[in-house]
């Protein structure tokens, strides 16, 4: 089905939660896409597990695709459900906790826009 080295395999359907599963007391993550561009991983959170608060050197999408997940951004908290998504701006603090055991996509993207510095994007 999949190749670990290259992620998903162009041209085929598949179904986003099940290609991440729960483990008891952790995170799985499971990587689709990773180009220079930028990378999709998948992530699955059991219950009350989290990542605590760091930053990234590049602006991130994340979206919650089952389940309850609270996201802190610059100290301030969003609880998002299935189908949210939230911007993650470039150098950053954040944090991500599950409320109840979720999995989420995030894009990172790599690249920046022509002619915009780290300054513009916050």
């Amino acid at each position: 089905m999949t190749d670990g080295r290259r992620g998903i395999e162009p041209e085929v359907v598949y179904d986003l939660c099940g290609l991440v599963d729960y483990q008891p007391g952790s995170i799985a993550s499971r990587m689709l896409v990773f180009k220079k561009a930028g990378t999709i991983t998948l992530f699955a959170f059991d219950e009350g597990e989290g990542l605590p608060e760091h930053t990234a050197p590049y602006e991130a999408v994340l979206t919650v695709l089952e389940g309850t997940a609270r996201v802190t951004i610059r100290n301030r908290a969003y609880t998002l459900g299935p189908g949210q998504v939230i911007v993650l701006p470039a150098s950053v603090p954040h944090a991500v906790q599950a409320v109840t055991r979720f999995r989420m996509e995030l894009v990172m993207i790599h690249e920046r826009e022509e002619g915009r510095t780290q300054s513009d994007l916050r």
